[in-house]
């Protein structure tokens, strides 16, 4: 987690808390979150208040892991959030947890002294923000955008889906695999860009990787 040498952040327990903070966004939000918090955390966490804003012209750059491609709920949120009009995009790895506000302020998770999680840390440090939007902006531009119209309903390919990939993860062309398939072209295209997008894939070869790492393909006979 980032800190700061004297700092002296303002602590929030409550989720209540960090909607008043988000509530008084006017310019841009950027949010960050690498999921390793789990339930409850409450930098990834998607709020009405985000909603609101967008709905008030508040720029929104959101980017999670690409794992939250592949769980349906959290898929569904994303899917959301984007079609409310936020930008959403994913990375294989997220390299830190955090929010900010205007270009103003940083929230980050604040730890107890045991350890255990203890709600956000609030701070106004020019020279940490800075650090984090630095951070951000290193790491957005090789971010897969989250399409909200492919947001699939559930996190698994369908068997037309798995079969497909498993033809041309074997060297099958476009116009072989559309003929096997019963298919078109352009419909072979197609499916392979939803695959992709859900698995936050930036090329049909890692698409092959991601999903045969989840057990996705499917295994045919001869």
């Amino acid at each position: 987690m980032l800190a700061a040498r004297g700092a002296r952040p303002a602590v929030l327990s409550t989720h209540a808390g960090i909607d008043a903070v988000l509530s008084a966004a006017t310019g841009d939000v950027l949010i960050t979150s690498s999921l390793y918090a789990g339930p409850g955390d409450p930098i990834g966490t998607l709020r009405r208040v985000d909603y609101e804003n967008l709905r008030r012209g508040v720029r929104y750059r959101v980017l999670f892991p690409d794992r939250a491609r592949a769980v349906p709920v959290l898929a569904a949120r994303l899917g959301s959030l984007a079609l409310a009009g936020a930008e959403v995009r994913t990375l294989p790895d997220v390299p830190m947890d955090a929010m900010v506000v205007d270009e103003a302020l940083a929230i980050l998770p604040h730890e107890q002294g045991d350890g255990r999680p203890g709600g956000v840390a609030i701070f106004r440090l020019p020279s940490m923000v800075s650090t984090i939007i630095e951070l951000f902006e290193r790491v957005w531009p090789a971010a897969v955008p989250l399409i909200a119209s492919d947001v699939p309903q559930g996190a698994e390919l369908s068997e037309r889906e798995r079969e497909l990939l498993a033809l041309l993860s074997d060297g099958w062309t476009d116009e072989s695999a559309a003929a096997r398939l019963g298919i078109s072209v352009r419909t072979v295209r197609r499916m392979m860009s939803t695959i992709m997008n859900r698995l936050g894939a930036r090329s049909r070869f890692q698409a092959g990787v991601k999903a045969a790492d989840r057990g996705w393909l499917a295994r045919r006979a001869g």
